[in-house]
Parts: C-alpha cells; sequence; structure tokens
C-alpha cells in the first residue's frame, strides 16, 4: 500500500510541480519537550489543480524526477486566498474617543495628546 501523506500546498510556481508542507509533533526522547517538525515535499500535479493554501493529499509513487517522489491524489480543502496590501492607503482612520466605553481616562489621555502636539506645530 503506498504512503499517503497530508499537508498544505506552499508554491505552485512550477510547472505540474507543487511543493507541500507536512507539520508534525514530536516529543523529545530525553527532556519530554514537544516541538514542531516541518517536511516539505514535492508533489506531481499533472492537471495544475492545487494552488497556495490548498490542504492535499498526496500519495508515494514512482521517481517522477530528482526530487519528485509524490502525486497529487486529492484536494481535500481550498485555501482562503491571498491578501494584496494597497501601496496608496497612508492614513488610517481613528475614531473620534479610542476605549471611551471601557476606560474613559485614556479617551481624554488621546484628546489631551492630539492638542499638545497641535500646540507644537
Amino acid at each position: 500500500m503506498p504512503k499517503s501523506l497530508i499537508g498544505t500546498v506552499t508554491s505552485d510556481s512550477r510547472d505540474k510541480t507543487i511543493t507541500v508542507s507536512i507539520v508534525s509533533r514530536e516529543t523529545h526522547p530525553i527532556y519530554r519537550k514537544q516541538y514542531s517538525k516541518t517536511r516539505k515535499y514535492t508533489a506531481h500535479d499533472e492537471k495544475n489543480e492545487a494552488h497556495t493554501g490548498d490542504r492535499v493529499e498526496i500519495v508515494e509513487c514512482r521517481p517522477i524526477s530528482k526530487t519528485k517522489s509524490y502525486k497529487l491524489s486529492q484536494i481535500l480543502e481550498r485555501g482562503q486566498g491571498t491578501v494584496e496590501l494597497l501601496e496608496d492607503v497612508t492614513e488610517v482612520e481613528i475614531p473620534e474617543k479610542i476605549g471611551a466605553d471601557k476606560k474613559p481616562n485614556t479617551a481624554k489621555k488621546v484628546e489631551k495628546a492630539e492638542k499638545s502636539s497641535e500646540e507644537e506645530e
């Protein structure tokens, strides 16, 4: 029976190839401290179906190339996508009174700091 692994796609930039990261928790034999170990596998993706962030299952197969000995079996969960940052945004909107409902003293300090900064200019 071929070995199957479940992991997350970290790269899909190459044609018909994905890089899958598999994180496992292990316990040190002497210190009994748990730590996480990440292993990367390259897998064959014939139809270029998987994308970065997808949770996939890969299955062991014959060596396809020097580094590829696994192929994509199935996509278990699609990734949430990527977030692109805008370069034009320079100001952030700050509410009038920060924390007015929880700590009224904090809001007063913020107002005083704003007034003092305006006077200095």
